[in-house]
């Protein structure tokens, strides 16, 4: 085999400055913030209609909205555009308006999600020392000295109400019960899921949330072309990105075309495939192309690998129970008994002792939150009442190894 005679830094120099389809690949990033929002437009109108009382009358009360929809469906960036777009239509009716989005699947906690707040307004508060209760006392002291109103949006909410303490959800919640304001200046959107979520919270808690729902639906194939079209003429060259190449990736994707409808895995699909046409040197992303990078693009890339990361060894087994179910049964759901037989025995296999049925239920309900597995209840057809449960994200060879290498698996004879 010839040896190249080039240097390290002259491969790494010519690799660098060499052709790509690229013009500007920050357009697909999930935090990219577009500039309109194809077929979410009535959904910002939603949103606009429940939040004109802050416009109107500011202060006369609290205001909220929950937006409910599956993962990559549009509500994040709905969400930001409306925060950015409000504000400033809030600011030139003369209402001093801020907006400030958590990430609760990051800001696990009141503590968390206050300094976040807190450090988003650049509030001069010393967080050491203060409780988090403390600290929204002094958010909603600041916003009363200047003359301020805020929304703040709780992003993946499910993740709070699964994991905090509920007196911290409560606080959140219920916060004018807890400080008392005769100006309400701290508004919320709640982002979940599904419903399942909200529907644990009690009735008291619960009426605080469920209010001006905005549903969200996953994507048709015709909807994340338009969607696919429009970050493709942001973020590359003319001409590398045929129709054809869209086409693929909506028709794979497509919740009518039985994909599931995420807009977040189509771009991602996009990028990958414009990451394998520059290491190829390839000036035109093909279908062939397309191809590779949908096979590559698995599903724990934009769904489920914060949350496996996450996950304790007897949450992982539970997983990797349903997995192994689906081998041979893809898209299928199985009964609780099923599903708890098939951990019972991975347990076995990894010399770990199964756990008690409500423990193992609640893994299962966990990670129902978080998005991976789904559930319901069984209907006609099947003796008695049961709950089934089956995979989220599509199953694949890739989303298997990466439970196995979590667990251990991969490295055992």
């Amino acid at each position: 085999m010839e040896e190249s005679s080039q240097s390290p830094r002259d491969i790494l120099s010519e690799s660098a400055s060499g052709l790509s389809v690229f013009k500007d690949r920050s357009k697909l990033s999930p935090d990219h913030v577009p500039s309109r929002l194809p077929f979410r437009e009535q959904k910002l109108r939603e949103l606009g209609v429940s939040f004109k009382g802050l416009i109107e009358s500011p202060g006369s009360s609290s205001m909220r909205a929950l937006i409910v929809g599956k993962t990559g469906t549009g509500k994040t960036v709905t969400a930001r555009v409306f925060g950015r777009e409000f504000r400033e239509l809030a600011r030139s009716r003369d209402v001093k308006l801020e907006y400030v989005h958590v990430n609760c699947y990051r800001q696990r906690t009141l503590y968390m999600i206050t300094s976040e707040i807190a450090g988003t307004l650049r509030l001069p508060i010393p967080m050491r020392g203060f409780s988090s209760q403390e600290v929204f006392r002094a958010i909603n002291d600041y916003l009363e000295k200047r003359n301020m109103h805020l929304i703040i949006t709780l992003d993946e909410f499910d993740y709070l109400i699964n994991s905090a303490p509920l007196g911290e959800v409560y606080f959140l919640v219920r916060l004018y019960d807890e400080i008392a304001a005769s100006v309400k200046r701290i508004n919320y959107i709640f982002i979940v899921r599904d419903w399942s979520t909200v529907n644990v919270l009690d009735k008291s808690l619960r009426d605080h949330v469920v209010r001006n729902v905005v549903e969200f639906k996953p994507y048709t194939a015709s909807e994340l072309y338009a969607i696919l079209e429009d970050r493709t003429k942001e973020a590359f060259h003319e001409g590398t990105v045929p129709p054809e190449a869209l086409e693929l990736i909506s028709e794979m994707h497509g919740y009518d075309k039985g994909g599931m409808g995420n807009a977040r895995l189509a771009i991602e699909v996009l990028e990958l495939a414009g990451d394998i046409a520059d290491k190829g040197g390839h000036q035109m992303i093909t279908r062939e192309i397309v191809r590779e990078a949908n096979a590559r693009a698995n599903p724990e890339s934009t769904v489920v690998s914060e949350s496996i990361s996450s996950l304790e060894l007897h949450e992982l087994i539970t997983l990797y129970a349903v997995v192994k179910l689906s081998e041979s049964r893809r898209g299928e759901y199985f009964t609780m008994g099923e599903v708890e037989e098939e951990y019972a025995s991975v347990c076995r296999s990894v010399g770990e002792e199964p756990r008690k049925h409500t423990q193992f239920y609640e893994y299962v309900r966990k990670m129902r939150l978080m998005g991976i597995l789904d559930t319901k209840q069984s209907g006609r057809g099947m003796r008695g009442r049961t709950t089934l449960v089956a995979l989220n994200v599509p199953h694949s060879k890739e989303l298997k190894m990466a439970i196995e290498s979590r667990m251990g698996l991969a490295s055992r004879p």
